[in-house]
């Protein structure tokens, strides 16, 4: 049957890569990628899934599901399809959506006669809002059972973590005045500066591993006028997203402190806590000796590798999922970087795209035929997320 996955996916492969390069060519921002949802859902319609979008709460986001028969667990491919500010896709996700939709593809095709369903979840946003955090809050992920996709890097590696994240805005108002009477205003940027002078005190407080980012994001606009609105926006990174909350009533003293001192007015505003990631031990397994099988040899993530932060570690903690990398570049081009742009059309992520959608397919349908396999990933799960215990 896996010989079968294989065979169906080489029949479709230029369908998959024509999909991946269309992505490519028309990068679009997260919440903005209406033509990547209608080229992916008309390939997915094609081949009989029935598919509901707007989805979820979000205009391009969708899901696209395949029922195999009554009963039986339901497995989700997740996509994503956005690009990058500026760059377009320095990520490669349009790789990620054409992985996971051959995948799910080519697990249909071999699966007549089983029990289950197969999904594609199309998931928006990931770069900037966390589209499947919101997509989780709104019911998106309902009955779904397993969660799988792969995302491109410059090596095969498998049981990556994630670290928790999230974005803070800080706004501080005052009052303008001249600057040979600064006494009459109220210095709103001094008042921002009082904030990154507090968060490096904080950086002493806080444990190994914690990160913490900011840009001022307005200042002023004379350099003789004392600034009455001033804002700044920082990033933080912790190893759990329970560190996360602590991290913002600390700053939230820090911005107190400001405005006390200055007589600024103040406003915080979070962003959504992305969470830390929980790869399943049991699918990462099995989806290593799939690889195998198809002459890729699957690293595991070494200790201390850098690890960045993404929307799929919320899923993590309520569903059993892995999140792997397949390498389409040398170890010297990095994502995010305008080589990696090149890299995210070249002969390799064509053949990687294959690949991963063949592995995607075939851990799926593992996954769908042995029960044993199911449980086991289930007792891993319950063992090693805090929400799944």
């Amino acid at each position: 049957m896996k010989e079968k996955i294989q065979e169906k996916l080489m029949k479709i492969q230029r369908e998959l890569c024509d999909l991946s390069h269309k992505i490519h060519e028309n990068p679009e921002l997260g919440f903005e990628e209406h033509k990547a949802v209608q080229w992916q859902t008309e390939i997915l319609r094609s081949h009989g899934f029935h598919v509901e979008t707007p989805y979820a709460g979000m205009e391009t986001a969708y899901k696209a599901t395949f029922k195999l028969g009554e009963d039986g667990p339901c497995i989700a491919f997740l996509a994503e399809y956005d690009a990058l500010k500026g760059m377009g896709h320095a990520c490669g996700h349009n790789l990620i959506a054409s992985m996971s939709i051959g995948a799910a593809i080519g697990l249909v095709k071999a699966a007549e006669g089983l029990n289950g369903r197969i999904v594609v979840l199309g998931c928006p946003a990931e770069e900037t809002m966390g589209g499947k955090i919101i997509m989780l809050n709104n019911g998106g992920f309902k009955d779904i059972d397993f969660v799988m996709m792969l995302h491109p890097g410059n090596e095969n590696i498998v049981g990556r973590g994630g670290l928790a994240c999230t974005e803070i805005d800080i706004e501080f108002k005052g009052a303008a005045a001249h600057s040979k009477e600064p006494e009459e205003g109220v210095n709103a940027l001094t008042a921002i500066i009082s904030v990154f002078n507090g968060t490096d005190i904080l950086r002493q407080t806080w444990p190994e591993g914690v990160k913490i980012n900011g840009i001022i994001t307005a200042g002023g606009t004379a350099s003789n006028i004392i600034p009455d609105f001033a804002a700044a926006r920082f990033t933080i990174r912790a190893k759990t997203a329970k560190y996360i909350e602590k991290m913002i009533e600390d700053i939230q003293k820090v911005v107190n402190a400001a405005a006390l001192i200055t007589g600024a007015k103040h406003t915080v505003t979070t962003g959504l806590i992305f969470s830390e990631r929980y790869p399943n031990a049991v699918m990462r397994r099995v989806f290593t000796q799939n690889m195998a099988l198809l002459g890729e040899t699957m690293l595991p993530a070494p200790a201390g590798m850098a690890m960045g932060s993404s929307d799929f570690s919320n899923i993590s903690m309520v569903i059993p999922g892995i999140h792997e990398y397949v390498a389409i570049a040398p170890l010297e081009v990095k994502n995010h970087t305008i080589e990696f742009v090149a890299a995210a059309t070249s002969p390799k992520s064509d053949e990687m795209l294959l690949q991963g959608a063949k592995a995607l397919a075939m851990t799926g349908y593992d996954i769908l035929t042995d029960q044993s396999l199911r449980t086991e990933i289930y007792e891993e799960f319950h063992a090693t997320v805090p929400a799944g215990k």
